[in-house]
């Protein structure tokens, strides 16, 4: 495993549905829990948005990571919108590899509006993660 890299920073997109996960973060917020100043939210109305070329965006602009997170399954506001992102999202993880980007650069999860707790924990763990691998070698030269 790769030496933890102290002084490196990482930069994460969350790519969050209005409705749940933005949801939970604004509660985490609310309730004062010591979350990671790394994460940066686009929030978006339905986990069923999100689009692979957003991703892959968001890496060749110098994002570290990419958290993707929305509603639990059946709880879609939409009703199948999240759906849409949890068929793709496999196929997307396979794609990234092909084109030779390491797939724990980006996150998946599904966090409710309860669940600030939870996403600041995600969220901390995925800085951890994204220290050891290092930084994006996708950045664009500035």
């Amino acid at each position: 495993m790769a030496k933890v890299k102290e002084d490196f920073d990482p930069y994460i997109l969350g790519i969050c549905c209005n409705w749940c996960t933005y949801a939970g973060a604004d509660q985490a917020g609310t309730s004062r829990m010591q979350r990671p100043a790394n994460l940066r939210i686009l929030r978006v109305m339905c986990g069923g948005r999100m689009e692979p070329l957003m991703v892959i965006q968001a890496l060749k602009n110098g994002a570290d990571g990419v958290l993707v997170s929305h509603c639990h399954v059946g709880d879609c506001h939409y009703v199948e919108g999240n759906l849409k992102t949890f068929r793709k999202m496999p196929l997307f993880i396979k794609m990234l590899e092909q084109f030779g980007v390491n797939p724990k650069r980006v996150k998946y999860t599904q966090v409710s509006a309860s669940e600030g707790a939870e996403l600041t924990e995600i969220v901390k763990e995925f800085v951890k993660e994204l220290k050891e691998i290092g930084p994006n070698p996708l950045r664009m030269e500035e």
